[in-house]
């Protein structure tokens, strides 16, 4: 058994997650943790609402209310719509938490002590218009590299190139559109991370299990050459800016730390709350010092966070000079697009978390986005391709599956698990399946290739089928009905080894499952360990074990539904 410790990038505060969000971090996360919960590892999910920075100050003004307040209610709608997801988070925190006040102030000031903190002089754009100084992505312009039109003032998009918003052409307000800004002068806290670049370059080469997308983002930023970065910003909504004894700091009263400096260390102070309100140790999964260095630490993200987590946060643990846990594995994704363009809020493209359940249950969604996960590429999420998932690996290869054969054993064995019958080709090829695929599907898990392990999960229902083909109970019963409940205890068995192996991604399925099989909560586990304990697999169910034959399991989707939500979701032109 092994400790692992899993963080997937935080959901920011503004709104419910689309789609994109969910397959880009928080749902892989999930189907990683069961998984490894279900290898016997002690695991622990922990996430948290990043609350922090001017979206959250501007969302909450186009409700009307009090940032604090507007955080309080999406910090629970984002819980309440991960909850439905069945993300089984072992903690969904808060960065606005006072455990993460309290640890970002010490991060900066035991960095700043190291001397990878100094108080600068800075040019910042300042909008008359809006009459607040703009961070960075509020800045908008003509890239001064590729001639992008909407680069922001931290990144262009076009050509990924890093900027600084005085470096665009032609700059105005994203917030309101004016060019009624100019270039001020403004005091700010900046973390030299170019003095840790070679620590960072050791590191990032050193890294094992990272996909070429994190290790090919972090080489490109560390080449381009390690800016020192603010990690303070004009606004009232954030963490504030103190010194060591917790007094205001002289000249930073109207100033905050930075959302990306802070995020990631609310990781830490997350896993704090989740010791102390279930009487945990949190220094053994994040103090190398304390036990964490026997933890495996695994982080999920989208291609946009990669380089604040290989390079911003590792600054950070690594600069501070204490025993903090390092990642060990880092798990990055591509975008899934929206017909091929980007999801949108404002135009209303794509679908979110809370509309997505309106639409079908949550194993459909988790089951679609994970056999279609971006990982080497973006994936163009489109209703026929949904439609196609659900209808044919769930609805055909494992409902189909599971109804046929129970419903069979209920009409013909009483819904019990009948004995006789011998050995035939059909369960040897059956057993040489299995052997092969079951030790693949949890290597494929174990490294988190997640379109391999869906893809190997799907050849494992398929398996069943083509069992019960050359099996055939069904024509054995009517000449020989010892060989016919062969083939209906092995397919019995089959049924609940399906249940059992679709834990991890289709959880409410699964629990139907294997619930109908009247399988012990305790008997749920992932004990493979090798070939004979394979071959129990199929002949595991005591005779005379009493089954039922559970509802359809997936109500397949009609071309209607398709063309309803294709007109419904489309966005404004």
């Amino acid at each position: 058994m092994s400790k692992i410790l899993i963080t997937s990038a935080l959901p920011y505060i503004n709104g419910v997650k689309h789609l994109g969000n969910l397959a880009g971090s928080m749902l892989p996360a999930d189907v990683y943790a069961r998984a490894m919960r279900l290898l016997g590892h002690d695991v622990l999910y922990i996430c948290a609402t990043d609350e922090h920075g001017t979206p959250a100050e501007l969302a909450a003004q186009v409700e009307a209310e009090e940032t604090e307040a507007y955080c309080d209610a999406m910090h629970q709608a984002q819980k309440s719509a991960g909850d439905k997801f069945k993300l089984s988070y072992d903690y969904f925190g808060r960065s606005s938490s006072v455990s993460n006040h309290k640890l970002t102030q010490y991060f900066a000031n035991i960095l700043e002590e190291k001397g990878l903190i100094e108080e600068r002089v800075s040019q910042q754009v300042y909008s008359n218009a809006d009459g607040r100084f703009l961070p960075d992505r509020y800045v908008e312009g003509i890239c001064p590299n590729c001639g992008f039109e909407k680069a922001r003032g931290d990144q262009c998009d076009s050509c990924g190139k890093l900027l600084d918003p005085i470096d665009l052409i032609e700059p105005y307000s994203a917030v309101s559109g004016s060019k009624d800004v100019e270039i001020r002068d403004t005091n700010h806290l900046y973390l030299k991370q170019s003095l840790l670049s070679g620590d960072l370059l050791d590191w990032v080469n050193k890294a094992e299990g990272w996909p070429h997308l994190a290790t090919s983002i972090a080489h490109k930023w560390l080449a381009e050459g390690l800016r020192d970065r603010s990690i303070t910003r004009d606004l009232k909504w954030g963490i504030p800016v103190l010194n060591a004894d917790g007094s205001k700091r002289e000249g930073f009263e109207g100033k905050v730390f930075y959302v990306w400096f802070d995020a990631p260390i609310a990781y830490i102070a997350a896993t704090q709350d989740w010791a102390e309100e279930n009487g945990k140790d949190w220094k053994s999964w994040w103090r190398t010092d304390a036990g964490a260095e026997n933890t495996k630490y695994v982080q999920f993200m989208g291609k946009d966070n990669v380089a604040f987590h290989t390079l911003s946060f590792p600054t950070t643990i690594l600069g501070s000079g204490e025993a903090w846990k390092l990642v060990d594995r880092l798990k990055a994704f591509n975008w899934v697009t929206w017909y091929g363009g980007k999801f949108s809020t404002s135009q209303k493209r794509g679908v979110f978390m809370d509309q997505a359940l309106d639409i079908a249950p949550s194993d459909y969604w988790r089951w679609h986005l994970m056999a279609n996960a971006p990982e080497s590429s973006d994936t163009a999420f489109t209703w026929e391709e949904f439609q196609l998932s659900v209808n044919s690996d769930l609805a055909n290869v494992l409902g189909n599956f599971v109804n046929r054969i129970t419903k069979y054993a209920c009409g013909k064995f009483q819904g019990k698990v009948p004995e006789g019958g011998k050995i035939t080709a059909a369960e040897e090829w059956l057993l040489k399946e299995l052997n092969q695929r079951i030790p693949l599907l949890i290597s494929f898990y174990e490294k988190r290739e997640f379109r391999k392990a869906m893809s190997e999960t799907r050849a494992i229902w398929a398996a069943g089928n083509e069992y019960l083909t050359q099996a055939a109970p069904w024509t054995h019963y009517k000449t020989d009905i010892n060989q016919a409940a062969m083939g209906v205890r092995v397919g019995l068995n089959l049924v609940s080894l399906f249940g059992i192996l679709a834990q991890p991604i289709i959880p409410d399925a699964a629990s139907k499952i294997l619930d109908a099989m009247n399988i012990p909560e305790n008997n749920r586990s992932w004990n493979f360990g090798s070939s004979e304990t394979i071959a129990h697999l199929i002949d595991a169910l005591p005779f005379g074990h009493e089954i039922n034959s559970p509802d359809v399991l997936f109500t397949k989707i009609e071309d209607t539904d398709v063309e309803i939500w294709a007109e419904k979701f489309k966005g404004n032109d």
